[in-house]
């Protein structure tokens, strides 16, 4: 019995063992993007380097996989049909939880650097990263409606995958660009970095990037949410103003 116990301590220090083997030592070219009235996009760049304790193990080699998602919500996706010649909405499924922003990296085809059963148990891939559980009963293939999601989202930018996009040296370093588009969702951007070999997850890192309104897009957002009648008045204020001005300059010119 004691050496059953023995023997069973040990499977599991080798185990522990061999999965602190490699371990992500990570950086960001900045941790916080900062959203003005002139923002058009930023680009993040990851880049990090491996750090063992015992040599390169052989075999399949090393490929990463980066992962930035934006806050998740709830989302009401609808399906229209021409009906009398004009579209109207028929069917309607809320996707329980899709991220506003998800962009998945790798260093080689997502198929070949990331097995299925890994895929579901971290929901790597963008349709893993989306719940959506709720449909409605007389909904048929609800599956359409997360399909429609992720295509117009991906139309967007809001969701890419971009397959052979981060440089792995020596199977050491690597390096991975993300572009965030402009129209971004404020709040914590989560960030997950993962190493496989032969599509299994052998370490993985998580930080967050942080995106904020500043400047005039945090004055202007903070009063539509926290004084909205004075907001009201001020664009009205502004809409007026600007058609006085318009008038004015429009009869300058026919003089």
């Amino acid at each position: 019995m004691i050496r059953a116990v023995f023997a069973f301590v040990g499977l599991l220090f080798t185990a522990l063992t061999a999965t602190a083997e490699e371990e992500i030592v990570l950086g960001l070219s900045q941790a916080e993007v900062s959203i003005t009235t002139n923002f058009d996009g930023s680009e993040i760049l990851v880049y990090g380097a491996v750090k063992r304790e015992t040599p390169i193990p052989e075999g399949a080699p090393l490929e990463v996989v980066v992962t930035v998602s934006g806050p998740s919500m709830p989302i009401m996706v609808r399906r229209k049909e021409r009906r009398f010649g004009i579209w109207v909405n028929v069917d309607a499924v809320e996707v329980d939880r899709a991220p506003s922003f998800y962009a998945v990296v790798t260093s080689g085809p997502l198929s070949e650097v990331l097995k299925r059963i890994e895929d579901l148990r971290h929901r790597i891939s963008i349709p893993r990263a989306i719940r959506s559980v709720g449909a409605p009963m007389e909904i048929e293939n609800p599956v359409k409606f997360t399909e429609a999601l992720i295509r117009v989202r991906t139309a967007s930018n809001l969701y890419q995958v971009i397959e052979d996009g981060v440089k792995v040296d020596e199977q050491t370093l690597f390096r991975a660009a993300v572009a965030l588009p402009a129209s971004l969702t404020e709040g914590a951007y989560d960030t997950r970095i993962f190493l496989t070999r032969g599509g299994d997850v052998v370490a993985q890192y998580e930080t967050v990037i942080d995106v904020r309104k500043v400047g005039m897009e945090r004055w202007l957002f903070n009063l539509a949410h926290e004084q909205a009648f004075i907001y009201g008045l001020l664009s009205l204020f502004i809409a007026v103003s600007a058609g006085w001005v318009a008038s004015a300059v429009f009869g300058l010119l026919r003089r």
